[in-house]
């Protein structure tokens, strides 16, 4: 199965707090490039395992990544621009949820932003 987005670069991401709030000044956090061309995350928070990860990703216009799939949920909140898959285009506000193991396409005309939140089954 082919995992683009499994890791970025360098992962500066908060762990899950066990008591209490964690506040992060996203701004601050330089984008890191993927290994597919033209998609950049802001890793916000991982566990140990990284079964769960929250990212912001910027996906530059034209950018597409070919069939893949990942091992966790992954749900997807469209904040900016669009994006599309093997089934429609996506615009800001909304918001796509797949299986573990849905094996599908990515990419954008124009470009976008989108929060992923990543868990196990």
């Amino acid at each position: 199965m082919n995992k683009p987005f499994e890791e970025p670069v360098k992962s500066v991401a908060l762990k899950l707090p066990s008591a209490d709030s964690l506040i992060w000044r996203t701004n601050n956090i330089d984008w890191q490039a993927c290994d597919e061309s033209g998609f950049w995350v802001k890793p916000l928070i991982e566990d140990e395992s990284k079964t769960i990860r929250t990212w912001l990703m910027k996906i530059d216009a034209s950018a597409f990544s070919d069939l893949h799939a990942h091992d966790e949920y992954e749900q997807i909140y469209v904040l900016s621009g669009s994006f599309y898959d093997q089934d429609s285009e996506y615009v800001a506000g909304d918001f796509i949820v797949r299986a573990p193991g849905a094996m599908h396409t990515a990419g954008s005309k124009t470009g976008a932003t989108v929060l992923l939140f990543y868990s196990p089954e």
